[in-house]
Protein backbone atom coordinates (compact mmCIF):
# COMPACT_ATOMS: atom_id res chain seq x y z
CA UNK A 1 0.00 0.00 0.00
CA UNK A 2 1.53 3.18 -1.30
CA UNK A 3 0.93 6.61 0.92
CA UNK A 4 -1.71 8.23 -0.93
CA UNK A 5 -3.98 4.63 -0.66
CA UNK A 6 -2.89 4.90 3.47
CA UNK A 7 -4.53 8.11 3.20
CA UNK A 8 -7.32 7.45 1.47
CA UNK A 9 -8.19 4.58 3.91
CA UNK A 10 -7.44 6.65 6.79
CA UNK A 11 -9.40 9.41 5.25
CA UNK A 12 -12.51 7.10 4.87
CA UNK A 13 -12.89 6.03 8.63
CA UNK A 14 -12.77 9.73 9.52
CA UNK A 15 -15.34 10.63 7.26
CA UNK A 16 -17.06 7.23 8.51
CA UNK A 17 -16.90 9.05 12.17
CA UNK A 18 -17.34 12.65 11.35
CA UNK A 19 -21.19 11.50 10.20
CA UNK A 20 -21.91 9.94 13.31
CA UNK A 21 -20.57 13.34 15.22
CA UNK A 22 -22.60 16.09 12.80
CA UNK A 23 -25.13 15.69 10.50
CA UNK A 24 -25.15 17.35 7.07
CA UNK A 25 -28.12 19.80 8.63
CA UNK A 26 -26.16 20.20 11.09
CA UNK A 27 -23.58 21.85 8.80
CA UNK A 28 -25.48 23.61 6.67
CA UNK A 29 -26.66 25.70 9.78
CA UNK A 30 -22.87 26.81 10.63
CA UNK A 31 -23.05 30.76 10.10
CA UNK A 32 -20.24 30.73 7.83
CA UNK A 33 -22.47 28.23 5.58
CA UNK A 34 -24.53 30.93 4.23
CA UNK A 35 -21.49 33.16 3.45
CA UNK A 36 -20.81 34.42 -0.18
CA UNK A 37 -17.75 32.50 -2.33
CA UNK A 38 -15.26 34.27 -3.92
CA UNK A 39 -13.77 32.74 -6.84
CA UNK A 40 -10.38 31.94 -7.06
CA UNK A 41 -10.79 31.31 -10.95
CA UNK A 42 -12.04 34.53 -12.18
CA UNK A 43 -9.17 36.44 -10.23
CA UNK A 44 -6.47 34.21 -12.08
CA UNK A 45 -8.15 34.71 -15.81
CA UNK A 46 -8.01 38.29 -15.35
CA UNK A 47 -4.41 38.36 -14.10
CA UNK A 48 -1.78 39.79 -16.36
CA UNK A 49 1.50 38.41 -14.12
CA UNK A 50 2.06 35.05 -12.35
CA UNK A 51 -0.09 34.89 -9.36
CA UNK A 52 0.93 33.31 -5.87
CA UNK A 53 -1.59 30.68 -3.54
CA UNK A 54 0.37 30.41 -0.64
CA UNK A 55 -0.29 28.02 1.96
CA UNK A 56 -0.07 27.12 5.43
CA UNK A 57 0.84 23.72 5.69
CA UNK A 58 2.91 22.08 9.23
CA UNK A 59 4.18 18.86 7.83
CA UNK A 60 4.18 16.40 5.31
CA UNK A 61 4.51 12.65 5.07
CA UNK A 62 7.44 12.67 2.73
CA UNK A 63 9.28 15.79 4.71
CA UNK A 64 7.77 15.09 8.50
CA UNK A 65 7.46 18.58 10.05
CA UNK A 66 7.53 21.46 7.96
CA UNK A 67 7.21 24.29 10.57
CA UNK A 68 4.97 23.73 14.06
CA UNK A 69 6.11 27.13 15.16
CA UNK A 70 3.67 29.65 13.72
CA UNK A 71 0.11 30.60 13.86
CA UNK A 72 -2.47 30.25 10.82
CA UNK A 73 -3.82 33.34 11.37
CA UNK A 74 -0.58 35.19 11.29
CA UNK A 75 0.91 33.41 8.52
CA UNK A 76 -2.36 33.67 6.38
CA UNK A 77 -2.09 37.72 7.27
CA UNK A 78 1.31 38.08 5.97
CA UNK A 79 0.99 36.21 2.68
CA UNK A 80 -2.53 38.30 1.73
CA UNK A 81 -0.39 41.32 2.52
CA UNK A 82 2.57 40.40 0.64
CA UNK A 83 -0.13 39.56 -2.48
CA UNK A 84 -1.27 36.31 -2.52
CA UNK A 85 -4.05 35.79 -4.75
CA UNK A 86 -5.44 32.83 -2.29
CA UNK A 87 -4.72 30.98 0.10
CA UNK A 88 -4.71 27.41 0.68
CA UNK A 89 -5.20 25.73 4.10
CA UNK A 90 -4.34 22.03 4.73
CA UNK A 91 -7.66 20.31 7.07
CA UNK A 92 -6.00 16.83 6.96
CA UNK A 93 -4.92 15.86 10.77
CA UNK A 94 -2.66 12.50 10.55
CA UNK A 95 -0.72 12.85 7.34
CA UNK A 96 -0.62 17.01 7.57
CA UNK A 97 -1.10 18.32 11.00
CA UNK A 98 -3.81 20.53 9.65
CA UNK A 99 -7.07 21.24 11.39
CA UNK A 100 -10.51 22.47 10.43
CA UNK A 101 -9.00 25.02 13.54
CA UNK A 102 -6.34 26.11 11.36
CA UNK A 103 -8.86 26.81 8.44
CA UNK A 104 -11.15 28.53 10.50
CA UNK A 105 -8.51 31.00 12.23
CA UNK A 106 -7.20 31.94 8.70
CA UNK A 107 -10.45 32.67 7.62
CA UNK A 108 -11.45 35.34 10.03
CA UNK A 109 -8.10 37.12 9.58
CA UNK A 110 -8.99 37.24 5.85
CA UNK A 111 -12.27 37.27 4.80
CA UNK A 112 -11.94 38.57 1.61
CA UNK A 113 -9.79 36.40 -0.01
CA UNK A 114 -10.34 32.68 -1.69
CA UNK A 115 -9.27 29.94 0.23
CA UNK A 116 -8.98 26.72 -0.71
CA UNK A 117 -9.59 23.62 1.50
CA UNK A 118 -6.72 21.40 1.07
CA UNK A 119 -7.71 17.93 1.44
CA UNK A 120 -8.64 14.46 0.00
CA UNK A 121 -11.94 14.87 -0.76
CA UNK A 122 -13.60 11.51 -1.55
CA UNK A 123 -16.94 12.03 0.15
CA UNK A 124 -19.81 14.47 -0.99
CA UNK A 125 -20.19 14.48 3.51
CA UNK A 126 -16.75 16.53 2.62
CA UNK A 127 -18.27 19.44 0.78
CA UNK A 128 -20.55 20.23 3.20
CA UNK A 129 -17.97 20.69 5.63
CA UNK A 130 -15.61 22.81 3.32
CA UNK A 131 -18.84 25.02 3.02
CA UNK A 132 -19.29 25.20 6.55
CA UNK A 133 -15.75 26.46 7.29
CA UNK A 134 -15.84 29.23 4.91
CA UNK A 135 -13.84 27.48 2.15
CA UNK A 136 -14.58 29.14 -1.65
CA UNK A 137 -12.61 25.99 -3.76
CA UNK A 138 -12.39 22.32 -3.05
CA UNK A 139 -9.74 19.82 -4.50
CA UNK A 140 -10.27 16.98 -6.26
CA UNK A 141 -7.27 15.04 -7.04
CA UNK A 142 -7.64 12.76 -10.32
CA UNK A 143 -5.41 10.01 -8.52
CA UNK A 144 -7.51 8.53 -6.01
CA UNK A 145 -11.00 9.31 -7.62
CA UNK A 146 -12.96 7.87 -10.48
CA UNK A 147 -14.27 9.90 -13.80
CA UNK A 148 -17.63 9.38 -12.02
CA UNK A 149 -16.92 10.47 -8.79
CA UNK A 150 -14.79 13.62 -10.21
CA UNK A 151 -17.44 14.30 -12.07
CA UNK A 152 -20.73 13.73 -9.46
CA UNK A 153 -18.93 15.57 -6.52
CA UNK A 154 -17.58 18.25 -8.95
CA UNK A 155 -21.29 19.04 -9.61
CA UNK A 156 -22.18 18.72 -6.01
CA UNK A 157 -19.50 21.45 -5.37
CA UNK A 158 -21.24 23.69 -7.80
CA UNK A 159 -24.32 23.29 -6.40
CA UNK A 160 -22.84 24.47 -3.56
CA UNK A 161 -21.30 27.74 -4.41
CA UNK A 162 -17.98 26.20 -4.25
CA UNK A 163 -15.40 26.14 -7.06
CA UNK A 164 -13.36 23.01 -8.17
CA UNK A 165 -9.41 22.24 -8.62
CA UNK A 166 -9.14 19.59 -10.13
CA UNK A 167 -5.01 18.10 -9.57
CA UNK A 168 -4.06 15.82 -12.07
CA UNK A 169 -0.32 14.60 -12.25
CA UNK A 170 -0.58 12.72 -15.96
CA UNK A 171 -2.03 13.10 -19.72
CA UNK A 172 -4.16 9.94 -18.89
CA UNK A 173 -5.52 11.60 -15.56
CA UNK A 174 -6.30 14.94 -17.42
CA UNK A 175 -8.44 13.15 -20.26
CA UNK A 176 -10.31 11.08 -17.69
CA UNK A 177 -11.08 13.25 -15.36
CA UNK A 178 -11.26 16.94 -16.71
CA UNK A 179 -15.70 18.13 -17.53
CA UNK A 180 -17.60 20.99 -17.35
CA UNK A 181 -17.47 21.21 -13.70
CA UNK A 182 -14.05 21.63 -13.13
CA UNK A 183 -12.97 25.22 -12.46
CA UNK A 184 -9.29 25.11 -12.22
CA UNK A 185 -7.08 22.63 -13.83
CA UNK A 186 -3.79 22.16 -11.09
CA UNK A 187 -1.01 19.54 -12.16
CA UNK A 188 0.59 18.70 -9.38
CA UNK A 189 4.66 18.10 -10.67
CA UNK A 190 5.01 15.61 -6.98
CA UNK A 191 4.13 12.13 -7.76
CA UNK A 192 2.07 11.28 -4.97
CA UNK A 193 3.17 7.50 -4.98
CA UNK A 194 6.49 8.24 -5.01
CA UNK A 195 7.01 11.89 -3.69
CA UNK A 196 9.24 12.64 -6.95
CA UNK A 197 8.64 15.97 -7.95
CA UNK A 198 9.35 17.60 -11.76
CA UNK A 199 8.86 20.53 -13.23
CA UNK A 200 8.96 18.81 -16.75
CA UNK A 201 5.57 17.66 -15.64
CA UNK A 202 3.65 21.41 -15.57
CA UNK A 203 5.95 21.84 -19.13
CA UNK A 204 4.84 18.68 -20.39
CA UNK A 205 0.57 18.57 -19.59
CA UNK A 206 0.43 22.72 -20.19
CA UNK A 207 -0.34 21.50 -24.36
CA UNK A 208 -3.31 19.66 -23.58
CA UNK A 209 -4.68 21.45 -21.02
CA UNK A 210 -7.89 22.90 -22.94
CA UNK A 211 -7.77 27.16 -23.34
CA UNK A 212 -11.03 27.33 -21.42
CA UNK A 213 -9.54 25.81 -18.13
CA UNK A 214 -7.32 28.44 -16.09
CA UNK A 215 -4.41 26.52 -15.18
CA UNK A 216 -1.69 26.60 -11.97
CA UNK A 217 0.58 24.56 -10.95
CA UNK A 218 1.56 23.06 -7.76
CA UNK A 219 4.74 21.51 -5.97
CA UNK A 220 8.45 22.51 -5.99
CA UNK A 221 7.94 25.41 -6.81
CA UNK A 222 11.25 27.82 -5.54
CA UNK A 223 12.34 30.86 -7.59
CA UNK A 224 10.87 33.17 -10.03
CA UNK A 225 12.62 31.47 -12.58
CA UNK A 226 10.60 28.58 -12.65
CA UNK A 227 7.37 30.53 -12.60
CA UNK A 228 8.26 32.87 -15.34
CA UNK A 229 8.99 29.47 -17.38
CA UNK A 230 5.44 27.98 -16.25
CA UNK A 231 4.03 31.32 -17.05
CA UNK A 232 5.30 31.58 -20.73
CA UNK A 233 3.53 27.69 -20.78
CA UNK A 234 -0.01 29.02 -19.93
CA UNK A 235 0.14 28.73 -16.21
CA UNK A 236 -1.85 32.13 -13.91
CA UNK A 237 -1.55 30.32 -10.45
CA UNK A 238 1.52 28.83 -8.40
CA UNK A 239 0.86 27.26 -5.50
CA UNK A 240 3.67 27.12 -2.93
CA UNK A 241 3.67 25.73 0.65
CA UNK A 242 6.70 24.55 1.63
CA UNK A 243 9.14 26.95 0.51
CA UNK A 244 7.59 29.43 2.21
CA UNK A 245 6.59 27.23 5.41
CA UNK A 246 10.02 25.99 5.89
CA UNK A 247 11.42 29.25 6.66
CA UNK A 248 10.93 31.22 9.80
CA UNK A 249 9.18 33.57 8.44
CA UNK A 250 6.47 32.15 5.36
CA UNK A 251 5.00 35.72 4.83
CA UNK A 252 8.41 37.71 4.61
CA UNK A 253 9.40 34.69 2.16
CA UNK A 254 6.49 35.11 -0.14
CA UNK A 255 7.26 38.75 -0.44
CA UNK A 256 10.55 37.99 -1.41
CA UNK A 257 9.41 35.86 -4.26
CA UNK A 258 7.44 38.56 -5.12
CA UNK A 259 10.19 40.60 -5.06
CA UNK A 260 12.26 38.48 -7.74
CA UNK A 261 9.15 38.33 -9.93
CA UNK A 262 8.89 41.99 -10.02
CA UNK A 263 12.64 42.75 -10.84
CA UNK A 264 12.78 39.76 -13.49
CA UNK A 265 9.11 41.65 -15.11
CA UNK A 266 11.74 45.04 -14.80
CA UNK A 267 14.56 42.95 -16.40
CA UNK A 268 12.33 41.14 -19.09
CA UNK A 269 9.44 43.34 -20.07
CA UNK A 270 8.25 41.16 -22.76
CA UNK A 271 7.65 37.75 -20.78
CA UNK A 272 5.51 39.16 -18.00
Amino acid sequence: MNILEKIIARKQIEISESKKHKSVSALENESLFSRKTISLATALRSASSPQIISEFKRKSPSKGIINDQVLPENVTSDYVNAGAVGLSVLTDTDFFGGSFDDFLKARQANPGIPMLRKDFIVDEYQLYEAKSIGADIILLIAACLKPSEIAALSQKAHQLGLEVLLEVHNAEELEQSIGDHIDIVGVNNRNLKTFETSIETSVSLSELIPASFVKISESGLKDADTIVKLYQHGYKGFLIGETFMKTANPGAALADLQQDLTQHSNLNPLVL
